[in-house]
């Protein structure tokens, strides 16, 4: 598809390479880049795909239209997985997400998701359901906002940006993405021009976060999806933000260790089984030529695991997602 280049594509690949006849989930499917790689790649794999934004399930069905009955599409968050495989034929081999927001919000102004374009101060991933960001901003105290854009964004001016938000709003509606970007650009030291991105990425980044609860989505599919996939299976995940990839880490650390128990503690009293092997020492990067072709691979990071049969007795798996 003209413009969409699906990061780490290849390594993505590799990674369900090997894994048995079955299905693989997609709980973020996008445009279907990465879907139509693999089932390119893999005959014998059907494929589940899951997104929140029904624009893109319209471009992803008609790109993955060649596979026939072997796609399967439906609307919803990848958090509610378990319901969702339900509709998936015969086992569970993979799941993959891709976290955060596609080319195709980002490149429609309409979507109000990037403020390099004038629009709507949506940010919805699901335009159906929620309030958008602008109604969020228009009601939400001051401490609030500021506490969203420490935590979601590690923004160091949080406080300074929250307190000209709130002022903004007091003179008129903050409605467009400009709005929102002229109050951070006022707000913040003219020093921070200087830095490689724009003051106003991060205020941008956390309160797409807030108003898509993805953080707390992330925790639940990742647990949820672990419980469907099939032993033998893989869950591989690319985030793009330090806050996701934390989350993803541990998860997997969790999952790979033989014991959980504090570590001033003599024994171990847990029994916890080893329930995954990490495929991943540390996560796989875009490479110099990959960040030349498309630069939003440059913040993405990809870790994954193999689910283990702890019907039967397992080896123990390496700690270092």
């Amino acid at each position: 598809m003209p413009g969409h280049i699906p990061v780490l594509r290849e390594a993505v690949g590799r990674l369900f390479a090997d894994v048995e006849a079955g299905t693989l989930i997609d709980g973020t499917l996008g445009l279907g880049g990465h879907a139509e790689a693999i089932l390119d790649a893999r005959k014998d794999l059907a494929l589940l795909g899951i997104d929140r934004d029904r624009d893109a399930l319209t471009t992803a069905r008609k790109r993955l239209d060649r596979f026939g009955d072997r796609v399967r599409l439906r609307h919803g968050n990848y958090a509610d997985v378990a319901e969702h495989a339900a509709a998936a034929s015969g086992p569970i081999v993979g799941i993959f997400l891709d976290i955060g927001v596609s080319s195709l919000q980002l490149d429609v102004a309409e979507r109000g998701f990037s403020f390099l374009r004038d629009g709507p101060l949506d940010m919805r991933m699901d335009s159906s359901s929620g309030a958008p960001a602008s109604a969020w901003l228009a009601t939400a105290a001051q401490t609030e906002i500021a506490e969203v854009l420490r935590t979601y964004g590690e923004e160091r001016y949080a406080d300074r940006i929250a307190r000209s938000i709130v002022e903004a709003r007091l003179r008129g509606p903050i409605e467009t993405t400009l709005d929102l970007r002229d109050i951070i650009h006022r707000a913040v030291p003219r020093a921070y021009f200087d830095e490689p991105i724009d003051p106003a990425t991060r205020t941008f980044q956390a309160i797409r976060i807030r108003i898509n609860g993805e953080l707390d989505a992330l925790q639940r599919g990742l647990e949820t999806g672990f419980d469907v996939l099939a032993p033998g299976g893989i869950l591989a995940v690319i985030s793009f933000h330090s806050l996701e990839d934390r989350i993803v880490k541990i998860f997997l650390r969790e999952k790979a260790a033989a014991c959980i128990c504090p570590p001033d503690l003599p024994d171990c009293v847990c029994d916890k089984q080893v329930e995954a092997e990490i495929l991943t020492r540390k996560p796989i990067r875009a490479d110099e030529d990959e960040i030349a072709e498309n630069s939003r691979s440059r913040s993405a990071r990809l870790r994954a695991a193999r689910k283990l049969d702890t019907g039967s007795a397992g080896s123990r798996a390496s700690n270092s997602a």
